[in-house]
């Protein structure tokens, strides 16, 4: 009972942009646990192989996810696009489209890079500021949809993972 009692305290002691932000945070930060752990089980030869017959290579999906969490380092205003060309490669372009993708080696190298960069910046957004435009919304946009906020794409984007690391587990060794 007095766990319920402090639990109660402490909701009333935040404000409901805290708790929001705390929420969606919390499961952005579960998906991209999630995401290493697959990640550390498979190898660099299964990353090669196709998730189903005909469709992307898990390889291409982690590019991809690289890619989009990249994307949001301009989209949330934190800071610029770190590999340009991986818009090109990773989202315009469908898997083996492009003849040279990155190693594998590279793109874990550069997931757990962008998702560090990602991370500092999120863990030091105050809560409020989550509710603020991102950067493909104009200000006057914003005011009539308001909904389109920061907090939102880190809510779309835990999705979007959570989509591509469900493809992924497919490529994993039964264990």
């Amino acid at each position: 009972m007095t766990e319920i009692i402090l639990f109660v305290l402490k909701i009333n002691e935040m404000n409901y942009q805290e708790i929001a932000s705390t929420m969606v945070i919390n499961a952005w930060n579960a998906e991209i646990k999630y995401t290493n752990a697959t990640l550390e089980k498979i190898s660099d030869e299964q990353l090669m192989q196709e998730i189903a017959l005909g469709r992307n290579r898990g390889i291409y999906l982690l590019g991809h996810l690289v890619a989009v969490h990249d994307l949001m380092l301009p989209l949330l205003r934190f800071d610029e696009v770190q590999h340009k060309d991986y818009r090109k490669i990773f989202i315009e372009s469908p898997d083996k489209a492009i003849g040279n993708l990155p190693s594998a080696d590279v793109l874990r190298k550069q997931w757990h890079e962008i998702n560090n960069k990602l991370q500092s910046y999120i863990d030091s957004l105050p809560a409020e500021e989550w509710f603020t435009r991102h950067s493909s919304v104009s200000e006057e946009d914003f005011v009539k949809e308001p909904h389109r906020n920061r907090l939102n794409i880190l809510l779309s984007r835990t999705a979007h993972l959570s989509n591509h690391r469900g493809q992924i587990v497919l490529l994993t060794p039964n264990t």
